[in-house]
């Protein structure tokens, strides 16, 4: 199954160009005036830098940390997020540049950044983030926590009975597990696992007169914060360690320690079409992950200058690569405290609400899906609509159902005992046909995604692991029914994972139907990826990586046509998670050049720069940073054609992934895909506007007009539809 060569961007006239200088940070200085700019669509001065607008995206992240309106423990939810990111952000990002760096990559990227560029230009930015990230939380968050009751806080500043139990914690649960490990010229200098905190410690030996430097790792098995009392005051467990070192170095003087923290490359690098066995294959990088080259260090800004050379010396990291933090290192364990238990100081809880034509009885039975969906296709939009109560509840119901003879699934990433791979076992130990398609190359879920697969195989499951040399990211299910007027099938195809966690914190849309065209390609879909099927042309399913780029490309320029030919005014609409790849860009740029409206809802990464007076005057890109993480992928192209799949507008979904993107044939369900669109364009509270210099400003309502939080109108709109809770 070969990828298709990409066709030729679209071109205007070309003019002469010239590129505006850019700051340190890859910024452009000035926006250059359309005289100066080609409509040649491939320039490198129109496109933002990958990298950088993703780091633009963790800084919206960071801001709904700093947003007073927004509950406390949400606000540290958004720090520890924000830390999060980070951590794979280097693992794979900023370790694949560094790979290119090293062996002699100078080619650049679309917008034009060499691989070494960028990273310059990741530090120049991402260091006065940081900053306020620490300041944000220090000076803001802990102080508010504090006046709600909860207190972060050194030893030292324990009460006598906190520091006698804290004391008490430490003897039973810490020092147990405790390893000091000596660095001198008898004892080489230790391994230092991935994001892993470290204590550098100074001991003297003072028979002997002689400074040695030790290391003690923070246990990653304990709970980073310790509750020194009945859950209002925790002490850093690194802090803990601290005040008890002398119990580690016993007859040695402590004369100081300092934290440090790694992060490694940990991004795999399979030959799936060379592996014998896959699953062996994903095994052994997993092992070799674990002692990636270190790609960032991290150390406390008190760290003296000889103990942060000799860190970098023995870590090979450069002082590019090493980052001085003035506060806690590690912040991403903030989520401890972000699960406390103070319903006040969280979002209001929101529960699901049963699709309307998926409620239960009147005696309390639960809703015959495949009777709701012969009625006509369902759309749900999670978590606005209960995932539990549908998409679930379909797999439940197909695993129990007698007459079901197939159960086919594509499974990117699930949920720790997921209900939906349980229902895949039942229904294969039932005698079911199963098949289950398992992308062991899912990151940072591969060893999860091992454990299914083995225990789908075990139960009697077919377990397929994709197509060699490419992802499989499409989410969706085929479930084969014998039925009175014969064999019927009905399927599910959704831009979410099949994960009952993230389907009540991240937004998706999905489609369940028994269309006999939809059933019929999927079920040559499954045959494809399963067996040696070439199938590359559906009857609805648009597919990557055969046909979806023209698919998307040509719905752009059939809005030209119509813009151009006067038939009706050229519009463009799409809710997506990353718009990156150039051809894609360069399309809607002549189409924005055309005179086409663009209005785009980008949750992380654009290249596209709206703006540029002559050229995208008429594109607007917003962002959307709340409660929920958007994730849905939602295309418009006029009144008419509305899409919805699991793939985004990036070379990797284009070019490497298998996905799906599903046109939607019922006008009402496309009425609802076009009224969700309305609502996340009209967020004036927690969206935010690109400009053409890569920099996103928060729209906040003009004076006079009303405010629209865009999730919390949806959650309204879905209570509005159903008076049954989940």
């Amino acid at each position: 199954m070969g990828v298709p060569r990409r066709a030729g961007p679209v071109t205007a006239s070309r003019r002469s160009f010239r590129l505006p200088p850019r700051a340190p940070d890859g910024r452009f200085v000035a926006v250059p005036d359309v005289r100066d700019l080609t409509t040649d669509f491939t320039h490198p001065g129109l496109y933002l830098n990958r990298e950088l607008s993703w780091l633009e995206f963790n800084r919206r992240v960071l801001a709904l940390a700093g947003d007073a309106s927004v509950p406390l423990l949400e606000r540290l939810r958004a720090i520890a997020l924000f830390h999060t990111n980070l951590d794979e952000f280097f693992m794979v990002r900023v370790a694949g540049l560094k790979r290119q760096v090293q062996a002699g990559v100078s080619e650049p990227s679309a917008d034009g950044l060499s691989p070494a560029h960028q990273l310059r230009s990741i530090s120049a930015r991402l260091r006065p983030m940081l900053s306020t990230a620490t300041t944000t939380l220090h000076e803001q968050l802990f102080r508010l926590l504090h006046r709600h009751g909860i207190a972060v806080v050194a030893m030292a500043d324990l009460a006598a009975h906190q520091r006698a139990a804290a004391m008490a914690y430490f003897e039973h649960a810490v020092f147990p597990v405790l390893t000091p490990l000596a660095v001198d010229p008898g004892h080489p200098f230790p391994y230092i696992s991935n994001l892993s905190m470290s204590l550098a410690v100074t001991v003297r030996d003072h028979r002997h007169g002689t400074t040695r430097l030790a290391r003690v790792k923070v246990p990653k098995v304990l709970p980073r914060f310790v509750a020194a009392d009945d859950q209002t005051t925790f002490v850093p467990l690194e802090d803990l360690i601290r005040a008890n070192l002398d119990r580690l170095f016993p007859g040695l003087d402590v004369l100081a320690s300092h934290t440090f923290r790694v992060t490694r490359n940990a991004d795999m690098e399979v030959d799936d079409e060379g592996a014998d066995d896959l699953l062996m294959a994903i095994e052994e990088e997993l092992r070799k992950r674990r002692f990636g080259a270190v790609v960032r260090l991290e150390v406390h800004s008190a760290v003296p200058d000889t103990v942060t050379a000799l860190l970098q010396g023995e870590l090979n990291v450069s002082d590019a690569d090493t980052y001085h933090i003035s506060g806690l290192l590690g912040c991403d364990d903030l989520m401890q405290l972000a699960e406390l238990d103070r319903p006040r100081l969280r979002w209001r809880s929101w529960n699901p609400v049963r699709h309307s034509r998926l409620l239960s009885s009147p005696t309390g039975e639960p809703p015959d899906v495949f009777a709701a969906i012969r009625d006509g296709d369902l759309l749900v939009h999670h978590p606005y609509s209960s995932f539990n109560q549908s998409v679930e509840r379909f797999l439940i119901q197909a695993s129990e159902d007698p007459d079901v003879l197939a159960i086919k699934q594509m499974l990117y990433r699930t949920s720790g005992d997921s209900p939906i791979v349980n229902a895949l076992i039942r229904a294969a130990e039932r005698g079911t046909q199963v098949v289950a398609l398992v992308e062991l190359k899912a990151r940072f879920d591969e060893e999860a995604n091992l454990v299914w697969a083995r225990e789908l195989e075990r139960a009697g499951v077919h377990v397929v692991y994709g197509v060699a040399g490419l992802k499989t990211h499409a989410k969706a299910t085929l479930v084969v029914r014998r039925e009175r007027d014969g064999i019927r099938r009905y399927v599910h195809i959704g831009t979410g994972n099949y994960n009952s966690i993230t389907a009540r914190q991240y937004t998706d849309v999905g489609l369940l139907t028994c269309d006999p065209a939809l059933g019929a390609d999927l079920t040559e879909l499954f045959n494809a990826l399963t067996g040696y099927g070439r199938q590359v042309q559906f009857r609805t399913l648009v597919m990557a990586p055969w046909r979806m780029r023209e698919k998307v490309i040509g719905l752009i320029e059939q809005e030209v046509s119509a813009q151009r030919e006067g038939e009706r005014p050229g519009l463009i609409r799409m809710q997506l998670n990353g718009l990156t790849d150039p051809q894609m860009i360069a399309a809607l740029y002549g189409a924005a050049h055309a005179g086409v409206e663009i209005r785009l809802v980008v949750r992380s990464i654009c290249g596209l720069r709206p703006g540029i007076p002559g050229i995208t005057d008429n594109v607007e890109v917003r962002s959307i940073v709340g409660r929920f993480l958007e994730h849905a992928r939602i295309m418009q192209f006029g009144p008419d054609d509305v899409l919805i799949g699991s793939a985004d507008l990036m070379p990797r979904n284009l070019n490497g992934r298998v996905e799906t993107l599903l046109p939607i044939r019922d006008p009402a369900l496309r009425a609802e895909l076009r009224e969700i669109l309305d609502i996340l364009l009209a967020d004036n509270t927690m969206a935010w506007r690109l400009g053409p210099g890569g920099s996103w400003s928060r729209i906040r309502p003009r004076q006079g007009e009303q405010t629209c939080n865009s999730q919390d109108q949806l959650m309204v709109r879905a209570r509005g539809a159903s008076a049954d809770p989940d």
